[in-house]
């Protein structure tokens, strides 16, 4: 499924909806040319955005503020939202079934039912393009098999959307925007101070990065830094932001938004205290085993 979303050229609508009943749509343009391959993402609803991913590069236009946002990248995810994992343990957290056949768009597809084995991750349904494996419809289900969030394209042309050279061209053409580049640092976790106390059953890191915020406390001096720590199981995905607390109150809280959970809690410390925001498409039971497990080592 990864590699179908990463190579497969295509060009169609993709709409996410959530058991709440919110609802969100984007037009979606897909090309590769040998180890390139370059996506555009433009919103159909909500503030108008267009992003262009060309691999590990992002770059995203809001046009209301006439502004280019750009940031260099790794482990970037393809859309659909499933991460290749050639080394997890995927099977040993989740059973597949197949359902049988179906048709997503007009297009025929097959069907297989990702069980979940613990209380610890969602279970998935998935529709894939019966030639290519591309997904074409997910629906991520609750641990009573209830549809908590789904994405499916409602529209799908299997052809180069539009060339590299003209998507490139269209992601390059900055002239009169203003810009800001994020760059990320690679961390090292250990040397951050950090580590977790116990493991979290089937979630391994993927990677982590300090990642700059905000605007230089002096005019020559750092900016603020927040620690990036992201965990897989090889089919959901958790980040841990880790910030000083600060001096001013902030409201513990938690929340969900289709499959998406965030936690946000303060973390007590003698040398001063940490602020965690934790985000994941996974229960809010396992983003607390995160945040419970969360240790400082210096």
């Amino acid at each position: 499924m990864h590699e179908a979303a990463r190579t497969t050229e295509y060009v169609g609508t993709f709409v996410v909806s959530t058991g709440a009943g919110a609802l969100s749509s984007a037009r979606i343009w897909h090309a590769c040319e040998g180890p390139v391959c370059i996506e555009r993402v433009e919103t159909l609803s909500g503030p108008q955005r267009s992003t262009f991913r060309r691999n590990e590069l992002v770059r995203t236009f809001l046009p209301d503020q006439r502004l280019v946002k750009t940031e260099q990248r790794e482990n970037l995810d393809v859309f659909p939202n499933l991460l290749g994992a050639t080394e997890s343990s995927i099977t040993e957290f989740y059973d597949a079934r197949p359902l049988g056949r179906g048709r997503v768009a007009g297009i025929e597809a097959d069907v297989v039912q990702i069980v979940a084995r613990d209380a610890m991750r969602f279970g998935y349904r998935v529709w894939c393009e019966r030639r290519s494996g591309l997904v074409l419809k997910l629906q991520t289900l609750d641990v009573r098999g209830a549809v908590v969030e789904q994405s499916a394209f409602s529209e799908l042309q299997f052809e180069e959307p539009l060339p590299v050279p003209a998507l490139t061209e269209m992601m390059d053409n900055i002239q009169g925007w203003k810009t800001e580049r994020s760059k990320l640092e690679a961390a090292n976790v250990e040397a951050e101070g950090w580590t977790l106390s116990q493991p979290v059953p089937g979630f391994k890191p993927v990677s982590s990065y300090l990642r700059p915020i905000g605007e230089p406390r002096f005019f020559f001096g750092p900016r603020k830094r927040i620690l990036q720590w992201t965990f897989s199981d090889g089919l959901a995905t958790v980040s841990l932001f880790l910030e000083p607390y600060g001096e001013q109150p902030r409201q513990e809280a938690s929340q969900a938004q289709g499959a998406t959970y965030t936690l946000s809690r303060k973390l007590p410390d003698a040398a001063g205290d940490w602020w965690l925001t934790a985000v994941g498409e996974v229960p809010m039971r396992t983003l607390d085993a995160f945040a419970r497990a969360l240790a400082r080592t210096r």
